[in-house]
Order: C-alpha cells, then structure tokens, then sequence
C-alpha cells in the first residue's frame, strides 16, 4: 500500500469518525433518558412491593402468633415465624443475585463495536 493510499483511507477514517461522532452526541441523550425512565420505574416497583410484602407478611405473622396465645405452642409458633421470615430473606437475596443486571448503553455500545469493527476493515 503507498503513503498516499494509505493517507486517504486515514482521511475517510477520519471523516467516518467526526459524522459518526455527531451521531453518538445524539444517541447518549437519547438512551440517557431511556435508562433513567427504566430506571425509577423499576425503583418505584421495588419500593412498593417491598413495603406492600412487609406489611402483608408482618400482619399475617403477628396474626398466627396471636392465634396461638391460648395453647401450648406459641414458643414454636413464634420460632416458625421467625425462621419463615429468614426464609423470605434467603429467597429475596438469592433472587437478586440471579438477576440479570441492567444493560444501560447498549445501543450504543454495539453502535461503537459496528464502528471499530468498520474502521479496522478500512484500515486493513
């Protein structure tokens, strides 16, 4: 390949790389907003099913423990509350370290990895 050839593909590189700049200026915002709606709605479902969950749990519990008072099985009546409770705990964390976290950026991400992958074929 001469200096000149390769100077030309360097400059439609270079010209590939500035419009392709002015794209991701506006693709940031773009999957910045994306990100933030996802974001506060899944933060918002969270909220509310954690706090509905532990006050639906925390009635039923003090329910079954009252409901024992009266009999002889109140100490383990209160043990098995208390060891569902861990159970739920267990669960809840094993739930979300399964989870597969968010991606944010993706799109752009890839839109890059097209890119690098376009410029080193010219560049070859």
């Amino acid at each position: 390949m001469t200096i000149q050839r390769k100077i030309s593909n360097w400059r439609r590189i270079g010209h590939f790389c500035t419009t392709r700049l002015v794209d991701y200026g506006e693709l940031i915002p773009i999957e910045l907003a994306e990100t933030k709606k996802r974001v506060l709605h899944e933060v918002v479902a969270m909220v509310a099913l954690t706090i509905g969950a532990l006050f639906t749990l925390s009635f039923v519990s003090i329910a079954v423990i009252v409901t024992a008072v009266g009999t002889p099985h109140l100490v383990l009546t209160a043990w098995c509350v208390a060891g569902a409770w861990l159970a739920v705990a267990v669960i809840s964390v094993i739930v979300m370290m399964s989870r597969k976290p968010a991606e944010p950026f993706q799109l752009l991400r890839d839109q890059l990895r097209r890119d690098v992958d376009t410029i080193r074929e010219v560049a070859q």
